[in-house]
């Protein structure tokens, strides 16, 4: 019996104090993308998610490293996803002896990577993808805005 070898690791984040919708912002930029592209993004981004989700990409590929003996250019976030946590409630003395609420939402953040060269089926698909600049039938068209109407005087 032939045992597959894994081809996907994980790190997961537990209760990070932010907002889900704040870090999804981040999350969705970095879907999909290589691991030393992901790191070079989340340096310039001006985002706070984004030293949580950088810790989180580190960590997932220390995973990767140690368990799969993988490379880190051969390494690609398959999944990254961002799920709402519990939302801490604290109250907090307001002026005639009144209490105002207040909430701190937290979220749960998974990073799953793949070794793109342990992948059988990442190499086939992308040995039979055709590139999309050798199509036969483009032509060049010339648009001239003076003439097609985009530039008239209201007067």
């Amino acid at each position: 019996m032939l045992k597959k070898k894994k081809t996907e690791v994980y790190a997961l984040g537990q209760h990070i104090s932010m907002s889900a919708d704040k870090a999804r912002r981040v999350i969705d930029q970095i879907r999909g993308r290589s691991y030393e592209k992901t790191l070079m993004i989340l340096e310039l981004m001006p985002y706070r998610a984004c030293y949580h989700i950088f810790k989180l990409v580190y960590s997932a590929a220390a995973n990767a490293s140690y368990n799969m003996d993988s490379n880190e250019s051969n390494l690609l976030i398959s999944k990254a996803e961002v799920n709402e946590g519990t939302t801490i409630k604290k109250f907090k003395p307001r002026a005639r002896g009144r209490s105002y609420p207040i909430k701190s939402p937290t979220c749960h953040i998974t990073i799953v990577m793949k070794d793109i060269s342990l992948d059988d089926e990442y190499v086939e698909i992308n040995s039979l993808k055709k590139p999309r600049w050798k199509n036969k039938h483009t032509a060049m068209v010339y648009h001239n805005m003076y003439s097609s109407g985009g530039v008239w005087d209201k007067k």
